[in-house]
């Protein structure tokens, strides 16, 4: 892998979202919509919004970028554009970095502009840091964007790879505590949920909605999660293969 082939990877993938606004609409407008949508939602009903509003804040970048990544990577593999791009000295790591580094440029747009939004129009308020709140966002894209490279080496169709998105993401959302707290899942349950991401990536915006300072159980929950989105981009990586052998 290189620098040079990286960035010019993530450049030409830049290129390509400037000339698809559907996309960029769907990356920086579509969690802006949603949280605004959750507030409204919660309007009147006193602290309900800052209980659910930092992790959705969280998992809707995730949810997104996830999907928008798999179905981009696998249009590059059935178009032919990976078997063309890997005749040349490009390697399967400077994709796999290409796509993540112009992506994750991406999501720090995304993060920063659904998190303006939340904490000034629509009125959310943490105990710690917002702006740690930010961070918490962009990793969770990120994690979305490492998990959707990774997983749509899988796929065959792009309809395939938005199959992925119920079968791998809403079963963590079911286990990451918003609806039940980890802790009063049943033992099995409990136990899957220590070994998903996105269990992590809530208890990271849990911890900042009730704690005014950086605790080391924050620390490690967005340990966790930088640690899923390096594997997630080494897997995808290697499993990443042409549609053609």
């Amino acid at each position: 892998m290189t620098v040079r082939r990286t960035v010019a990877t993530a450049h030409r993938v830049l290129r390509q979202l400037r000339h698809d606004p559907r996309t960029v609409a769907l990356i920086l407008a579509v969690p802006a919509v949603l949280m605004g949508l959750l507030a409204w939602i919660l309007h009147g009903r006193a602290g309900d919004f800052n209980q659910f509003g930092p992790p959705l804040l969280g998992i809707f970048p995730l949810i997104v970028m996830f999907l928008v990544t798999s179905v981009a990577t696998l249009r590059e593999r059935t178009s032919g554009t990976l078997e063309r791009l890997l005749t040349t000295p490009l390697s399967k790591a400077d994709f796999v970095m290409g796509y993540a580094l112009a992506f994750g440029l991406t999501a720090v747009i995304q993060g920063l502009v659904v998190s303006g939004l939340s904490f000034s129009l629509y009125g959310l308020h943490v105990s710690g840091s917002p702006w740690l709140v930010v961070v918490v966002a962009v990793a969770d894209a990120l994690l979305g964007t490492a998990l959707g490279l990774s997983l749509s080496a899988l796929a065959s169709t792009e309809f395939q790879a938005v199959q992925f998105m119920p079968a791998f993401i809403l079963p963590q959302l079911l286990l990451c505590g918003i609806i039940v707290p980890r802790s009063q899942l049943p033992p099995a349950l409990h136990w899957l949920s220590d070994v998903l991401p996105m269990s992590y990536a809530v208890d990271a915006t849990r911890q900042l909605s009730t704690s005014a300072t950086v605790t080391s159980e924050f620390l490690l929950d967005i340990g966790v999660v930088a640690m899923f989105v390096v594997a997630a981009l080494l897997l995808g990586a290697a499993t990443l293969r042409r549609r053609t052998q």
